[in-house]
């Protein structure tokens, strides 16, 4: 049974993963601790042997991406790359908001990717998982060092955040967005400060990501509005207010996602609905089952990302409709991309000699 939310934190507990070895249980007295003293952020260098991830998807609309971190100190309870820390050990739960890897080589093996003979290039998605822009960021400039180089190569890239610290890029991607070599997704899943404070607690405000997307719309860089997740009865009655807010403040593109549950995620998402919405905690589970075919996630194509169903459908349709009134195009959250301007590595140096 999950002990009280630890303070500055989403997960509720810290569940072994489902491949842990090594499982470790907080006893009585550290289970208080943690739940008047914030759990301290481990930051660990970690050595990617490759950096491009690719994807068959339909359901996205990308099939390269690259994820700087792995763990995210957002620690937004719904993040479906939580099960990733299972693969390093660690728990889907406190430990992938609190010990964070990132991959000081990204840049470096990215180029390499971009240097072998035959690629191709197509835009590359940074932030598909965690988030680019996490606190980590401020200090290890892994993403800025990837953003130097598509620019340095005229590479298009997709970036997908609800980090404000994307601002201090402007200079980089100004640049590419003249180019037409980028576009920005900011992530919104809800307007309500106290809902925002428990369900993703180190992401900054609701007010503070508008703002950001003013102000990369008003220098020319395309930004588009993520809803994701939806999830019903906490935060679905909140579509309208938010397509109004993000088109007033300059989104081009509106798209959602359905909550995901896989794997470890769905048990410690009930362990805090039942922590914080005990009163409403079967109900939106209940709601969370008649949009996924009677399951708690149905994580089929075509299926995971919308739901199924009358509620599901009803969910579609409200978005529909308030997009159409907000004058937002909902198809998808990412601009069409120039990859005509790419220069491989080297490529330049060979053309002045040749």
């Amino acid at each position: 049974m999950a002990g009280p939310p630890y303070k500055g934190r989403g997960a509720v507990s810290r569940p072994a993963g489902r491949f842990e070895t090594r499982p470790v249980d907080l006893d009585d007295d550290e289970a208080a601790l943690c739940a008047t003293q914030a759990p301290a952020t481990v930051l660990t260098a970690m050595q990617a042997s490759r950096i491009v991830s690719h994807n068959t998807s339909p359901d996205v609309p990308f099939d390269r991406s690259i994820n700087p971190y792995q763990g995210c100190e957002h620690g937004c309870i719904y993040c479906y790359a939580r099960p990733s820390h299972s693969y390093l050990d660690l728990s889907p739960g406190l430990d992938f908001e609190t010990k964070i890897f990132y991959k000081p080589n990204a840049a470096s093996r990215l180029a390499e990717e971009w240097g072998k003979p035959g690629y191709s290039c197509t835009p590359i998605t940074i932030g598909a998982n965690t988030d680019p822009y996490q606190p980590a960021e401020k200090s290890t400039r892994v993403t800025r060092q990837l953003l130097e180089l598509f620019l340095q190569h005229r590479h298009p890239v997709y970036l997908i955040t609800k980090g404000t610290l994307i601002m201090r890029d402007v200079d980089l991607l100004t640049q590419l967005a003249s180019r037409n070599l980028c576009s920005v997704a900011i992530s919104l899943p809800t307007i309500d400060a106290t809902l925002k404070r428990i369900m993703e607690p180190r992401v900054p405000s609701a007010e503070s990501r508008l703002k950001v997307m003013k102000s990369l719309a008003s220098k020319g860089i395309p930004v588009s509005a993520l809803m994701a997740p939806i999830i019903p009865a906490i935060n679905d009655g909140e579509i309208e207010n938010i397509l109004e807010a993000v088109a007033a403040a300059g989104a081009s593109q509106a798209s959602y996602i359905f909550l995901r549950l896989p794997h470890e995620v769905k048990s410690l998402f009930v362990e805090w609905l039942e922590a914080h919405y005990p009163d409403r905690a079967e109900h939106v589970m209940s709601l969370v089952r008649q949009a996924s075919g009677g399951r708690d996630y149905d994580s089929r194509f075509g299926m995971r990302q919308t739901g199924r169903g009358a509620y599901a459908d009803m969910l579609g349709a409200r978005f529909r409709t308030a997009c159409r009134r907000t004058g937002l195009a909902r198809d998808g959250y990412q601009q069409r991309l120039d990859c005509s301007q790419f220069e491989p590595p080297g490529q330049r140096q060979l053309d002045l000699c040749l």
